[in-house]
């Protein structure tokens, strides 16, 4: 592999708002220091490509962040909120004209990309095209958040104009995604698939070596347009999928942090074996854990067994006793709980698989797999070889799913692999995930439509009354007739068809060594993960 060198906003980000540990808030006042390596782990084997517009895994992420720039972000000194964004290579947050559907920004000057050449706003406005407009051939994961817009132009060297088809408060959470890399438009041009194995951007440290599925090294871009930083001279990456390598890398200070977070009992023994030497922080996690069938693969076709796959499960008791062991934590439906648009434990209640009576809730799932013909019916769970917490959720499903009689295994994969078997359909039920860098819950439910829509939902079917729903739902600007049309499409998804089959959402925990300053924790493992601000106390 060859490689270059280099919805009521306000009441949601008040939700999310979290006290951060004593050490955390007090390294606000601390001068920081220059120098150092960062050693981190990443708890994944190798990223499917370098390719952020492509990919939608942190494996990815938490590898390539560190060399690239974004337009706009979430300020990484308040991660926690929803609504605070702030610039990366703009100059300001523009308020919106034409009735709410144009942005205009100006581009910084004297930005330049990690080869020495200078990053205009034609690089920022061909990076969006690829987003938003991808060519033929080329996967933009995210494709669908955007849309509402009509046009991406740059009328000059210093402006990058966004025109919208309909004004919608979506559209800034949806830009500051911490994926939207950009890159530079003479290498799009060349080759659209460039990034999926090169690495050049315009952020704070510098791409030197990647060894595949083993690490990745930056270093500090002396060039990198935010004056008096990075404070690091370079970090590493290390991959390391099992939970018991990157503990004991921690406890032996070989490494420094984990940025995904650990399970509660990993946590307790850190903190326990080293005192004062680790801090945690911890959040609400904007991700979850859901089972999606494959609706071209038989009995799946049959939204009734798909109903009793979700009628089996019994969440209620469930997580609460699997949460002391996995990174799950929290019973709700498909909208992130801290949200004025999530459903209450009530509405909850009418919809199949959060019953509060298990007993009826799998008589149910029996009769349904005796009426499709499906009773006694062995399948193959595809899940991720990944412990956190795909490995504990996966086990405890098929124990689930066992209660009604159905005999399931699992077939676990890499990242790379796992992904690219959905991808080609190549599985009769998967174990995944819906995680986002910013709580934006209209778009992030896309993940629940059509593949034809939103081209990471590998559910393999297609249902127009899904799509018109959700339109209206995008289209709503009314909170009360928004929360509304939310709770029937989540009905509709989870329960009237149960194209996916929600479990639960998840808690993040992330011990680190105590020297490691200048990082916050927030509601999505995706974001604040430049590095730019990070530094080491030693």
């Amino acid at each position: 592999m060859k490689h270059a060198s280099g919805l009521s906003a306000a009441g949601l980000a008040a939700a999310l708002a979290l006290a951060l540990p004593a050490a955390a808030a007090e390294a606000e006042e601390e001068t920081p220091k220059h120098g150092g390596m960062l050693t981190y782990l990443i708890p994944a084997d190798a990223p499917p490509s370098f390719d952020g517009h492509r990919e939608g895994t942190f494996a990815m992420l938490h590898a390539t962040a560190p060399f690239y720039s974004v337009l706009i972000r979430i300020n990484p000194q308040n991660p926690s909120s929803t609504t605070d964004f702030v610039c990366d290579l703009c100059t300001e947050m523009p308020p919106p004209t034409d009735g709410g559907r144009t942005y205009t920004f100006r581009i910084r000057d004297g930005v330049k990309w990690h080869d020495g050449t200078p990053l205009t706003a034609t690089d920022v406005a061909a990076s969006w095209q690829h987003i938003v407009f991808p060519p033929e051939g080329v996967l933009s994961v995210r494709q669908s958040f955007y849309s509402m817009v009509e046009k991406v132009e740059a009328p000059d060297p210093n402006t990058v104009a966004f025109r919208l088809k309909f004004a919608t408060s979506a559209f800034l959470p949806a830009l500051a995604s911490p994926f939207s890399f950009i890159y530079k438009k003479e290498n799009l041009d060349r080759d659209p698939h460039w990034y999926e194995k090169n690495i050049l951007g315009s952020g704070p440290f510098k791409f030197v070596h990647y060894e595949t599925g083993q690490s990745i090294t930056g270093e500090r871009n002396p060039d990198y347009y935010r004056r008096g930083l990075p404070h690091l001279d370079g970090f590493k990456g290390i991959f390391a999928e099992k939970q018991a390598t990157r503990v004991d890398a921690l406890r032996s200070d070989r490494a420094a942090i984990e940025f995904r977070g650990l399970p509660p009992a990993a946590r307790d023994e850190l903190k326990s074996a080293l005192g004062d030497k680790i801090t945690v922080q911890e959040s609400d996690w904007d991700c979850g854990s859901l089972v999606e069938p494959n609706h071209k693969r038989k009995p799946f076709d049959d939204v009734r067994v798909r109903r009793a796959l979700s009628l089996a499960i019994d969440r209620w008791h469930g997580i609460p006793a699997l949460s002391k062991v996995a990174d799950v934590h929290t019973v709700g439906g498909i909208v992130f709980p801290a949200s004025p648009l999530a459903a209450t434990e009530e509405e909850l209640h009418e919809v199949a698989g959060f019953w509060t009576d298990i007993d009826k809730s799998r008589a149910e799932a029996k009769r349904l797999l005796k009426d499709a013909g499906a009773e006694g019916l062995s399948f193959e769970l595809l899940n991720r070889n990944i412990d956190q917490p795909y490995k504990y959720v996966g086990t405890w499903l098929v124990d689930e799913w066992s209660k009604i009689g159905l005999k399931v295994t699992q077939r676990m994969m890499p990242t790379g692999p796992w992904l690219e078997a959905m991808r080609r359909g190549d599985f009769e039920v998967v174990s995944t995930a819906n995680c986002h860098g910013v709580p934006n819950p209209v778009l992030d439910v896309q993940r629940y439509l059509p593949g034809s829509v939103f081209n990471g939902n590998y559910g393999q079917f297609e249902d127009a009354g899904e799509v018109a729903l959700y339109d209206k739902l995008l289209h709503e600007t009314d909170p009360v007739a928004q929360r509304q049309l939310m709770r029937q499409f989540e009905k509709y998804v989870t329960d009237t068809q149960a194209h996916e089959i929600w479990v639960a959402w998840w808690h993040r925990a992330v011990p680190y060594r105590s020297y490691v300053k200048g990082w916050k924790i927030s509601a999505s493992h995706f974001l604040n993960q430049d590095l730019a601000t990070v530094w080491l106390d030693k």
